[in-house]
């Protein structure tokens, strides 16, 4: 028997903010935390605006000893699933935690730590630091998390590029849904702000060179961002029962792969993930009353992603809003998925939509409604239901449905 999903807990950390509350309070003033590059070897480089999580003292949070073992992304995965487990209220005993998994994405891993081994190795001449592997590794973050709480159930990392945490929370539901975990920690964390990852993104010729305009017709390209984001599942009964918190139903997933393209994005491959999601949660298109899009502002993926909606809602299209969040966080590669579920959800549990900022121009190729600049409050309930896509270079699409619980 397929149990049905309950998301009970939600923790965020990124550049809008470093709790799930300042996030959300950033999204719906449509306040974005894209802002000059921090560090200070950039010159050169043609562009200067990221989206980083500032402020935020690691050594304030985690035991030094603990400290020397992660790399900054595996230290936002565990902050982000800290909150979301608090959250949750979920607390294991002893004897249940190996029913419990941890699904991390991530993109990258630890970079930080790979290019300061590179450093050493090349250019200074010296021995690479010993811990350079267990820092660099891209399943550090769910090792520390499920060290942090005791959870000795399945753990493990999908990287699939931007799709990473999408791809993490639908195989985290397939597991709750089929028993073999009672509960699931699943999301996703990155951080890629080293000097040669940007120099790689620079070279690719997609990143902004100014801000993030997903949909307007005067988008130049992503904002790359950092962050993490976690949500915990439990079979809805159980939720149920225990009188938890219950933001919604995770419904659906759906997931695809172009074979098309390495880097070029298919409406095809994106518009079958799209409809795999709808499939698998039972929902009728009609029944959608938002889509947090991929929308990373690249002159490729937004008439794409454009096109796969609507061959998807046919005539729901006309009146569905979309928006895309990463015009505020900008694009957290392997954590995007996570951090958008929690938009999504949040969206849906308030009834406001947030916007894609920093809209200036429509684009008859994304002739949708975009939530131009300013969200818009539909009232608590107002939504049933709602989507938030991720669509990865490598032509790898993953979807994931929220349904409204019923109260």
């Amino acid at each position: 028997m397929t149990r049905r999903v309950a998301i009970t807990g939600a923790g965020v950390i990124c550049a809008c903010g470093r709790n799930r509350a300042e996030f959300w309070a950033a999204l719906r003033e449509g306040r974005s935390g894209i802002a000059p590059i921090l560090r200070d070897d950039i010159n050169g480089l043609r562009f200067r605006n990221a989206a980083e999580v500032r402020d935020f003292d690691a050594e304030a949070h985690f035991d030094p000893a603990k400290l020397g073992l992660m790399d900054r992304f595996a230290q936002l995965t565990v902050m982000a699933a800290r909150e979301a487990l608090a959250d949750s209220g979920l607390a294991p005993a002893a004897e249940q935690r190996s029913t419990v998994a941890v699904v991390t994405g991530s993109s990258l891993g630890g970079q930080a730590a790979e290019e300061a081994g590179y450093a050493s190795l090349f250019r200074d001449g010296g021995r690479v630091h010993p811990l350079t592997i267990p820092r660099t590794m891209a399943n550090a973050g769910a090792s520390q998390v499920s060290m942090e709480f005791g959870f000795t159930g399945p753990a493990y990392t999908i990287s699939s590029a931007c799709s990473s945490s999408n791809h993490a929370i639908g195989l985290a539901l397939r597991m709750v849904q089929h028993g073999e975990a009672e509960a699931a920690l699943a999301g996703g964390g990155e951080s890629p702000f080293t000097i040669g990852m940007l120099r790689a993104w620079e070279a690719m010729r997609v990143v902004s060179p100014d801000t993030c305009r997903p949909f307007s017709k005067d988008r130049r390209g992503l904002i790359l961002g950092e962050g993490a984001a976690m949500l915990v599942l439990e079979p809805l009964e159980a939720a149920q029962a225990r009188g938890a918190h219950i933001y919604a139903e995770l419904a659906g997933f759906g997931m695809s792969s172009d074979a098309h393209h390495i880097t070029q994005p298919s409406a095809e491959g994106a518009a079958a993930a799209l409809r795999g999601a709808l499939r698998d949660a039972g929902l009728r298109p009609e029944q959608v009353g938002y889509i947090n899009a991929h929308g990373t502002g690249t002159l490729t993926n937004d008439p794409m992603e454009t096109r796969a909606i609507r061959c998807v809602f046919g005539t729901h299209a006309e009146r569905l809003p979309i928006s895309s969040t990463k015009s505020m966080h900008g694009h957290t590669l392997g954590a995007a998925g996570a951090v958008e579920a929690v938009a999504a959800l949040l969206a849906l549990e308030e009834g406001v939509l947030p916007p894609t900022a920093n809209y200036n121009e429509r684009d008859p190729e994304c002739d949708l409604d975009v939530v131009p600049n300013q969200s818009r409050s539909l009232g608590n309930g107002a939504v049933e239901c709602v989507l938030s896509s991720s669509f990865a270079f490598g032509g790898l699409n993953a979807v994931l449905a929220f349904r409204r619980p019923a109260r």
